[in-house]
């Protein structure tokens, strides 16, 4: 029996963000899309999450999403298999970086969450071609769906995560590092970075995609996922 997946969404995303990839890989896997909106610290959704997770399962996160996969493996390192950390960061968010999301809060708080989604996601932080505009307008769709208290939650979350970098330097499973080459929001350069911090990682960059790839290029992202889950087990 292959393992459990969880999957966990960016900011403002609902499960349609993994859409392509539950229709592909849940022929084979039983997976779970959990949400990422119980709490507004990182640490509190985690704790949240583990409560309800299956006893052992592999863990994919995706932007804030894989934020909340590493607290995960930091609180029960003994329950997660392996790790697919999305457009990732291991950084705490600076004074100014955190600061840089009060306008955008403001936005949210007012009902504007078309003008959240862009300040928090902007258009051109996804490849440029034509699936930029079908995947804005789910972003769009999402936001509204998951509404205002949400999302500024999540950004409150985003505000006040912690530094992970000394976390993933102690991890011991199969890790896949995965970027889109045109996000300038988690660029290559920052990716090959977390993944030199982690023993067992490897290193995914998907071409023609920014910050949203499991929508721009959905097949390369499945075939990524596919492959790291089939990678041995380590040693503990």
């Amino acid at each position: 029996m292959n393992e459990p997946l969880v999957l966990l969404p960016d900011i403002m995303c609902d499960a349609r963000v993994y859409g392509p990839q539950l229709a592909a890989l849940s022929k084979t896997h039983a997976i779970t899309v959990a949400p990422v909106t119980m709490g507004d610290r990182v640490e509190e959704i985690a704790s949240n999450l583990l409560d309800v997770l299956p006893r052992r399962f592999a863990l994919a996160g995706l932007g804030i999403g894989a934020s909340v996969a590493m607290e995960v493996a930091r609180r029960a390192p003994d329950r997660v298999i392996r790790i697919a950390l999305m457009n990732a960061s291991a950084f705490a968010e600076t004074p100014q970086s955190a600061a840089d999301l009060e306008p955008v809060i403001t936005k949210a708080r007012a009902g504007n969450l078309r003008g959240f989604a862009d300040g928090v996601m902007p258009p051109e932080a996804l490849a440029p071609g034509p699936m930029r505009g079908e995947v804005m307008a789910l972003i769009y769709d999402m936001a509204d769906h998951l509404g205002k208290d949400t999302v500024i939650r999540q950004a409150r979350a985003m505000q006040r995560r912690r530094d992970y970098q000394a976390v993933l330097r102690k991890i011991k499973m199969p890790v896949l590092v995965l970027c889109g080459d045109s996000d300038a929001t988690s660029p290559v350069k920052r990716q090959s970075f977390l993944s030199d911090l982690i023993p067992y990682a490897a290193l995914c960059v998907i071409e023609g995609a920014g910050r949203a790839p499991t929508l721009e290029q959905p097949d390369a992202v499945t075939d990524a996922l596919l492959a790291w889950m089939k990678q041995p087990l380590v040693l503990r």
